[in-house]
Protein backbone atom coordinates (compact mmCIF):
# COMPACT_ATOMS: atom_id res chain seq x y z
CA UNK A 1 0.00 0.00 0.00
CA UNK A 2 1.29 3.43 -0.89
CA UNK A 3 1.90 6.15 1.72
CA UNK A 4 0.76 8.91 -0.66
CA UNK A 5 -2.94 9.66 -1.07
CA UNK A 6 -4.17 8.36 -4.45
CA UNK A 7 -4.58 11.02 -7.13
CA UNK A 8 -8.11 10.18 -8.21
CA UNK A 9 -11.15 12.34 -8.88
CA UNK A 10 -13.87 11.86 -6.24
CA UNK A 11 -16.58 11.52 -8.88
CA UNK A 12 -14.43 9.40 -11.21
CA UNK A 13 -15.04 5.71 -11.78
CA UNK A 14 -12.08 3.37 -11.88
CA UNK A 15 -11.63 -0.24 -12.94
CA UNK A 16 -10.15 -2.80 -10.59
CA UNK A 17 -6.77 -2.52 -12.32
CA UNK A 18 -6.74 1.27 -12.02
CA UNK A 19 -7.80 1.03 -8.37
CA UNK A 20 -5.00 -1.43 -7.59
CA UNK A 21 -2.43 0.85 -9.21
CA UNK A 22 -3.73 3.90 -7.33
CA UNK A 23 -3.59 2.11 -3.97
CA UNK A 24 -0.42 0.14 -4.66
CA UNK A 25 -2.02 -3.21 -3.82
CA UNK A 26 -2.35 -6.58 -5.55
CA UNK A 27 -5.55 -7.48 -7.39
CA UNK A 28 -6.23 -10.34 -4.95
CA UNK A 29 -6.06 -7.92 -2.02
CA UNK A 30 -8.68 -5.72 -3.66
CA UNK A 31 -10.90 -8.76 -4.27
CA UNK A 32 -10.65 -9.75 -0.59
CA UNK A 33 -11.54 -6.20 0.47
CA UNK A 34 -14.58 -6.22 -1.83
CA UNK A 35 -15.74 -9.63 -0.55
CA UNK A 36 -15.31 -8.48 3.06
CA UNK A 37 -17.35 -5.33 2.36
CA UNK A 38 -14.45 -2.97 3.07
CA UNK A 39 -15.09 -1.14 -0.21
CA UNK A 40 -18.25 -0.47 -2.18
CA UNK A 41 -18.31 -1.48 -5.81
CA UNK A 42 -20.67 -0.55 -8.63
CA UNK A 43 -21.25 -2.18 -11.99
CA UNK A 44 -21.19 -0.52 -15.40
CA UNK A 45 -24.47 -1.10 -17.19
CA UNK A 46 -22.98 -1.55 -20.63
CA UNK A 47 -20.61 -4.43 -19.83
CA UNK A 48 -21.38 -5.26 -16.17
CA UNK A 49 -17.75 -4.66 -15.11
CA UNK A 50 -16.88 -3.61 -11.59
CA UNK A 51 -16.02 0.05 -11.07
CA UNK A 52 -15.03 1.86 -7.90
CA UNK A 53 -15.61 5.57 -7.33
CA UNK A 54 -12.66 7.80 -6.53
CA UNK A 55 -14.14 8.91 -3.21
CA UNK A 56 -14.38 5.25 -2.17
CA UNK A 57 -10.73 4.67 -3.13
CA UNK A 58 -9.63 7.61 -0.98
CA UNK A 59 -11.81 6.45 1.93
CA UNK A 60 -10.32 2.94 1.80
CA UNK A 61 -6.80 4.40 1.68
CA UNK A 62 -7.46 6.49 4.82
CA UNK A 63 -8.95 3.53 6.70
CA UNK A 64 -6.12 1.16 5.72
CA UNK A 65 -3.43 3.47 7.08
Amino acid sequence: MTNIEPKVADAGRYTMTETCKALGIHRNTLRRWLQAGKMKVKFRRIDNRKVIEGAEIKRAWRVAL
